[in-house]
């Protein structure tokens, strides 16, 4: 069984920069699968694998996010010669800033960028319920937010399957209390979709106050999953946020 939190779909051992991927809730590697084909060569993308899905599906799924911060950053301080960036979509973007602020607080190198999406910055995230429901209210929810196939939510094996995964995802992002007041170094990027139910573009704004580097808001048309079906435009907004990593690579000869 491979516990490693990190899978490398596509290696590019000659890529100036790392980009780890981190899934939203439900969400497995397989998410940022095809992603490879669509970043510049000088990029080597990594995307993070949850306990309880994929090829993890016999580990139990962590419910607590501070936990698994801790150990995804325990796994990514190893040292590597070239500098890492980081990308999380909605609780995925929770869970890419907790990895950067374990990082720092141990002493090793943040992430040249961090990369939040459809994710609320710290003050305003609020408590949730959803993991204390039924099934039929974790369908809803799904329903609500898109970008859960119909087969996952009409099939009842497949749904019995992953239902106590997502119920999990759920509970570790629900009940999520982070601790306020702590900022990163780092360049931060903050993407938000101008249709989301669950983030205005104003509340994304207040990712500013996460870091005292360099701060950015990006906007996209559409809904929570946005980056599905303007994944190619995502993209290349990603790449352009990590060439000034890459041109400061490239200065000092790293």
């Amino acid at each position: 069984m491979n516990r490693s939190w990190l899978r490398c779909p596509a290696p590019r051992p000659g890529a100036a920069l790392r980009l780890v991927c981190f899934p939203h809730a439900g969400g497995g590697a397989s998410t940022y699968r095809s992603w490879p084909d669509l970043l510049p060569p000088w990029i080597e993308m990594l995307a993070v694998q949850y306990p309880g899905r994929e090829d993890r599906f016999c580990e139990p799924p962590v419910t607590e996010l501070p936990a698994m911060a801790q150990a995804v950053a325990a796994e990514l301080a190893v040292p590597d010669a070239r500098p890492m960036a980081f990308f999380g979509h909605s609780m995925g973007g929770a869970v890419a800033h907790e990895v950067a602020l374990s990082l720092a607080g141990a002493g090793s190198a943040e992430p040249v960028h961090l990369i939040v999406s459809a994710r609320e910055p710290v003050e305003h995230v609020a408590p949730g319920s959803v993991h204390l429901g039924g099934d039929a209210a974790l369908r809803a929810e799904l329903t609500r937010l898109g970008g859960t196939s119909g087969e996952l939510l009409d099939n009842a094996e497949l749904w019995q399957l992953v239902a106590p995964v997502l119920r999990a995802d759920y509970r570790l992002i629900e009940t999520y209390r982070p601790v306020p007041g702590r900022r990163l170094d780092c360049p931060l990027t903050a993407f938000a979709a101008e249709d989301d139910s669950e983030l205005t573009l104003a509340q994304a704004a207040d990712w500013a106050h996460a870091t005292v580097g360099p701060f950015a808001l990006r906007s996209f048309p559409g809904g929570h999953f946005y980056l599905i079906p303007h994944r190619e435009r995502v993209l290349q907004a990603l790449a352009d946020c990590l060439l000034p990593a890459l041109d400061a690579t490239a200065s000092t000869g790293r």
